[in-house]
């Protein structure tokens, strides 16, 4: 082969490689082009879908109900009307509850001032059932324990006003976090000029994420090993996408609403609103400023700074705020003084706890279920209003506790009392207190213990008596007799003396309890009649017809027992008692409505000339003690002992409310008290309390 072919040859070798090599490069490019814009398209259709995803999680979670609130239970309002008896010291008692500042000159909501007879006020604004209401500066003068007069900061008289009522408690299941919201109009400019002071200054200028804050969190991230970038990626992507749909405001309402801040034993603490009540005991528009200032350093790390386990590192923090929000002129110089020398100053860790009561919750549960709809009842963020009255509330707590323990004998340990208030007026609960022990959420007697009532039942005989016309005059055989029941057993009653007097008045026969005359009455009018007034007073039982009837046999619970004392009080008419007033939505529609149902079952002068006898119970019968015990009180009322001192009993009542007590043992044996050395002696001490003594 010649030199020719051979060059000839080798170029078209050469030529067949570089055209391979051209092609193995246009391939490649080829295939790099496909994989880019295959690529791009499955990142576009990710980013997109994933856009989807989130879009729709953010939605679920900020368009529609942000979280499934608890629900709000309230105590009644306290009504400040001229003319009405309230003492100065009780109303100073109810601002403290309401954790109202006491101060020198009141400057803001929230505090009160006392000059001599006055009490100076700045009511906090509140969404009441039938209006919202603002903040306003009130005086109110005494004189003897009542009001002359109410002006407002204008000195206009007032005829009347309502103080907020006080939160007792909020009502969510385990699968509910514990928050109170805040809206974002309601939360003070100091704080979150502060927060965004100490977390993220640039807020209203980026768009949703910060390139500077995200480079540092990588790097930081990346040096400890923990790369976590689809997860860093989410948070940008979710908060790209929130900036773009929701205003700053709103996500700041958010993020503040949302915020982890504590522990209260299994209940978490969810948000600035309800972090501000358990850290201070009140609401945040009240916070002093180095409060304001601890509140935002508890957010940089809740468990770190806890200030309750951590008090020395948490006042540090809070005052290095302080420091930034006087340097940065959110403060003055002598604000800022004032504010770094003062101590945590942490409300009591109980302080969310303290207010609601077992008894009257489980009162308000069955009371739910039995009168208020489903629909209703599964609403979030209810404000539920309530007839409790959070003095009678603290006043009935204190009588049975102590009360309990200055009647009981020796070897009494394990004595028990309970104490159902109404009002008189209305037909309402105002308090509820099922054992000594007032926060034991076990068995709760003032609804459940359904004991013999003794001679509590004998006023409904009489009554039976005067509304079919008998006389306080009709003469009653006090003689020995016997009886025989269906089965032909005898029952031979005594009085309680054991004595017979032969014959005496109605009158006298209720005010000294006698047993033996009551009897004779009773089969007189007829048993079934009796049986029949009962059920008109509110027992839905059955009754049987026995004897032993008219002199308590019949077993009731406190609360029954109040029920059926309430139309003797109401002149005769009959009205269910209710706990619930009503329940608004968290927008603030009316969604139930007590129904004020009443019913005429006696006739008033019947009624008048019972309460005119048991008035004389409390003055010279079976409850004469009260006249030493409380002097200067005008009470009418009953007392109630069963067999062998089983159970002690009193129902009391004054112009305006409905008292019932009970004293025993769980195991029903012998409290070895009768009604008046035991309940009555409770009932005293409610008393007590009421009139500030």
């Amino acid at each position: 082969m010649s030199k020719t072919s051979k060059v000839f040859l080798k170029n078209k070798k050469n030529s067949r490689k570089s055209k391979k090599s051209k092609n193995l490069k246009q391939r490649f490019l080829s295939f790099l082009w496909s994989l880019l814009w295959k690529g791009t398209l499955a990142f576009i259709a990710f980013m997109f879908i994933a856009g989807i995803y989130f879009d729709r999680k953010i939605e679920r979670k900020l368009d529609g109900p942000t979280w499934d609130l608890p629900a709000q239970v309230y105590a009644r309002p306290l009504l400040l009307k001229t003319g009405n008896n309230l003492s100065q010291s009780l109303l100073i008692k109810e601002l403290r509850l309401l954790n109202y500042r006491p101060v020198e000159s009141v400057q803001s909501s929230g505090q009160f001032s006392v000059n001599q007879q006055q009490v100076h006020i700045y009511r906090r604004a509140f969404d009441f059932p039938n209006q919202p209401e603002s903040a306003l500066k009130i005086s109110v003068n005494f004189s003897e324990d009542k009001i002359v007069s109410i002006q407002d900061d204008r000195k206009q008289n007032l005829v009347s006003i309502k103080l907020d009522p006080l939160l007792l408690a909020r009502l969510h299941s385990d699968q509910i976090e514990d928050r109170l919201f805040v809206p974002f109009e309601k939360i003070p400019n100091l704080f979150i000029d502060t927060l965004l002071l100490m977390e993220d200054r640039d807020y209203y200028h980026h768009q949703g994420i910060s390139p500077f804050a995200i480079l540092r969190a990588f790097i930081v991230n990346f040096q400890a090993g923990r790369t976590s970038l689809w997860r860093k990626f989410q948070e940008a992507y979710i908060a790209v996408l929130m900036d773009y749909k929701y205003s700053k405001d709103a996500l700041l309402e958010a993020y503040l609403n949302e915020v982890y801040l504590a522990q209260n034993g299994k209940s978490g603490i969810y948000g600035i609103g309800l972090a501000s009540d358990y850290y201070f005991a009140r609401p945040i528009n009240e916070l002093r400023i180095e409060q304001i200032a601890l509140l935002v350093a508890i957010i940089k790390g809740p468990s770190y700074y806890n200030p309750r386990r951590n008090p020395e590192r948490a006042l540090a923090r809070r005052d290095l705020v302080l420091r930034l929000m006087v340097e940065n002129n959110f403060i003055s110089a002598d604000d800022y003084k004032y504010a770094v020398a003062d101590t945590l100053n942490l409300s009591d860790k109980r302080a969310l706890n303290h207010r609601a009561n077992p008894a009257f919750i489980g009162l308000l549960h069955r009371e739910l279920k039995a009168k208020v709809p489903r629909s209703v009842r599964k609403s979030s963020g209810l404000h539920i209003f309530t007839s409790i009255d959070p003095l009678a509330q603290k006043h009935a707590e204190f009588a049975v506790q102590n009360g309990v323990k200055r009647v009981a004998k020796k070897n009494q340990e394990n004595l028990q009392g309970a104490m159902v208030i109404s009002d008189r007026q209305h037909a309402e609960v105002r308090a509820l207190v099922s054992g000594r022990d007032v926060k034991f959420s076990g068995f709760n007697r003032a609804l459940d213990a359904n004991r013999p009532i003794g001679s509590l039942v004998k006023p409904a005989v009489y009554l039976t008596a005067l509304d079919a016309g008998y006389g306080l005059d009709y003469h009653l055989n006090d003689k020995a007799i016997i009886l025989k029941n269906a089965t032909g057993q005898r029952w031979q009653p005594k009085n309680y003396d054991r004595k017979f007097r032969g014959q005496v008045t109605l009158e006298d026969a209720l005010i000294h309890s006698l047993n033996v005359p009551t009897v004779n009455l009773g089969m007189q009018v007829g048993l079934t009649h009796v049986i029949n007034s009962l059920h008109k007073m509110g027992i839905q039982e059955k009754i049987k017809a026995y004897p032993s009837l008219v002199l308590g046999s019949v077993s009731l619970s406190p609360l029954q027992v109040a029920q059926m004392y309430q139309p003797i009080t109401m002149k005769g008419v009959y009205q269910p008692l209710a706990l619930i007033r009503s329940i608004v939505s968290k927008e603030g529609e009316l969604l139930y409505q007590r129904a004020n149902k009443s019913q005429k079952v006696f006739s008033a002068q019947a009624v008048k000339q019972l309460t005119d006898t048991l008035h004389k119970v409390a003055s010279e019968g079976t409850a004469r003690s009260l006249r030493w015990r409380n002097p200067g009180q005008y009470f009418a009322g009953k007392t109630g002992t069963t067999n062998n001192l089983n159970d002690s009993w009193f129902v009391g009542f004054d112009s305006d409310e409905v008292v019932t007590t009970w004293v025993g043992k769980d195991n029903n044996k012998s409290a070895e008290l009768t009604g008046s050395s035991g309940a009555l002696v409770l009932f005293s001490d409610y008393m007590k309390q009421k009139k500030g003594k």
